[in-house]
């Protein structure tokens, strides 16, 4: 792994990685600590998610890439409650104590108070201000202002503890501070990972069906990207882009594609007095190609295991290698950016075994 750090400009660190992916995946027992399942699970909250495929590889996978949104992976909530409200009666029975959910609050990190529930822990950020009303035991955190001075504090609890029960010391202290402190009401994302509660969030008879909330669809939205100039990179020799300059160079042109820059059409024809960006050849080693590529996006409240499954099912479907079969150019490209703007990271994976990571922290 390269630690790859710019001092000039915004202190944004890129971690760059090549790895191997097992040769045999087992789709109901993924390892979570394997690359690129690390990088997907350490990114809790994404809001846009999109891959990037040879047009002849979308035409292969479309079908069941799409039918994701029709099932419980593909819904979340958008809904309007107090924090109280989450550690009480049968929303935190069902959905914390027996279930799983995850949750996001309204708010800029770093700035104002913010909340988050994952894999059962409950985040609480917070001003210096409010800290102190709480009476909770907490940490400071960096807030980018003075370096001495701590203005930002994290709070967590794991709410699946035995301890975490109503009438318990530790429990009572944060049931007081969200009635006396923590009370306002905002607005939350919500997503419920149980299978079978698609149909019945759509009934209304969710325990978090008494709140109203908003129910949408994680669809995808597609996007031709006719005649591209793709870089002839070969999957046997990903070592040539160790490189700190080289693998920035990568990451930056998958986020072209990302963005449909007509900067990496063939047809482009823009002043270089405008634009000097041109696609990478990797000091003249790599030839380019034209090709007909496509963007799938997907926007929402997205989780990692919703990434997981998408991954190995474009992976199973469209980057199948049989016997004997050449596969030096097949690839795809994922990119998912975190709520806030703190994260992004980008999976560039051939068909085979060979994955290169970008793991961006701001």
């Amino acid at each position: 792994m390269l630690d790859i750090h710019r001092d000039d400009g915004p202190d944004t660190k890129v971690f760059f990685s090549h790895s191997l992916l097992p040769s045999y995946i087992d789709p109901q027992n993924v390892s979570t600590k394997k690359k690129p399942f690390s990088t997907f699970n350490a990114q809790p909250f994404s809001h846009t998610l999109d891959l990037i495929l040879p047009e002849e590889i979308y035409e292969i996978v479309k079908g069941h890439v799409e039918g994701t949104a029709a099932t419980a992976k593909g819904v979340y909530a958008r809904v309007y409650m107090k924090l109280g409200e989450v550690l009480q009666g049968d929303f935190f029975n069902e959905y914390i104590k027996k279930g799983n959910i995850m949750m996001l609050s309204e708010g800029r990190p770093l700035v104002d108070n913010v909340f988050s529930l994952y894999d059962g822990t409950l985040r609480l950020e917070l001003d210096r201000p409010t800290y102190e009303r709480c009476g909770l035991q907490g940490k400071p955190i960096e807030d980018g202002g003075k370096k001495h001075q701590k203005n930002r504090w994290v709070i967590e609890y794991n709410l699946r503890e035995p301890s975490m029960t109503h009438g318990k010391k530790g429990f009572s202290r944060l049931e007081w501070a969200c009635k006396n402190v923590l009370d306002q009401s905002l607005t939350w994302l919500f997503y419920n990972f149980n299978s079978s509660a698609h149909e019945s969030l759509r009934a209304g008879t969710e325990p978090i069906s008494i709140h109203h909330p908003t129910i949408h669809a994680i669809e995808p939205t597609t996007t031709k990207l006719p005649r591209t100039l793709v870089p002839r990179l070969k999957a046997s020799d990903p070592s040539s882009l160790y490189d700190a300059e080289d693998a920035l160079a990568l990451h930056e042109y998958i986020g072209m594609l990302c963005l449909d820059s007509p900067r990496v059409s063939a047809n482009d024809s823009i002043d270089p007095h405008l634009s000097r960006y041109e696609v990478p050849t990797f000091n003249g080693l790599v030839e380019l190609a034209t090709r007909d590529m496509v963007r799938m996006r997907w926007r929402g409240f997205i989780p990692p295991h919703f990434v997981r499954e998408l991954f190995l099912l474009v992976r199973t479907a469209g980057l199948k290698v049989e016997k004997g079969e050449i596969h030096e150019e097949r690839w795809v490209a994922w990119s998912a950016a975190a709520f806030g703007g703190a994260r992004e990271w980008t999976v560039m994976q051939w068909a085979g075994r060979e994955t290169l990571s970008w793991e961006c922290e701001g």
